[in-house]
């Protein structure tokens, strides 16, 4: 799973990026037991996607994630969301979004945030499909370089209207999604 995340991550942010911040930022940000332990966190839950046996894409939310930024009661941060360049386009991006707000109204949480590098411009654009629009600005180091993050946030909650704007079809294919378990990955399909 690690291998994933680290691949999606270069992926989106080594031409932005000098080849020693990416390998200072992954070697302190990504590993087998690095991911581990954040798997095993009880206040995460990290969904994963896969097609063909190999790992597509991937969701990490924290729960309760709160911020001097959100000041909404039990705001759910989603600290990760990548798709593999190979299923852009897909769907798969609208299935993993549709199942994290499914998954933060069944916390409770009446607010979803997230930080979004401000030279992302595919990624800014889905979040604000999706209803999420900018609050604040914060730090994201990428090696020894500090970058601007856009924080957006949305409410949980929405009417019919914005439901069915933001509704896309499911992925196509042979793509299944499960989460991520303490112990390893139990099949969980979204």
């Amino acid at each position: 799973g690690w291998t994933c995340a680290e691949r999606t991550f270069r992926t989106a942010f080594a031409e932005s990026n000098t080849a020693a911040n990416m390998q200072l930022h992954c070697a302190t940000t990504y590993g087998h037991a690095l991911q581990l332990a954040e798997i095993r966190e009880s206040s995460r839950e990290t969904w994963v996607a896969e097609a063909d046996a190999r790992l597509v894409a991937y969701v990490q939310l924290r729960l309760d994630a709160t911020s001097p930024m959100i000041s909404d009661e039990r705001p759910v941060e989603i600290q990760r969301f990548y798709v593999d360049a190979s299923h852009h386009g897909a769907g798969l991006a609208h299935q993993l979004m549709a199942h994290v707000v499914a998954r933060a109204e069944a916390a409770g949480s009446t607010v979803l945030w997230l930080g979004v590098w401000e030279r992302n411009p595919r990624a800014l654009a889905f979040y604000r499909k999706w209803g999420f629009d900018v609050v604040a600005e914060n730090i994201f180091t990428v090696g020894n370089d500090p970058q601007r993050d856009l924080i957006m946030r949305r409410d949980v909650q929405w009417n019919e209207g914005d439901r069915s704007r933001h509704s896309r079809p499911a992925a196509t294919g042979s793509t299944r999604a499960h989460r991520a378990e303490r112990g390893g990955c139990q099949r969980r399909h979204l």
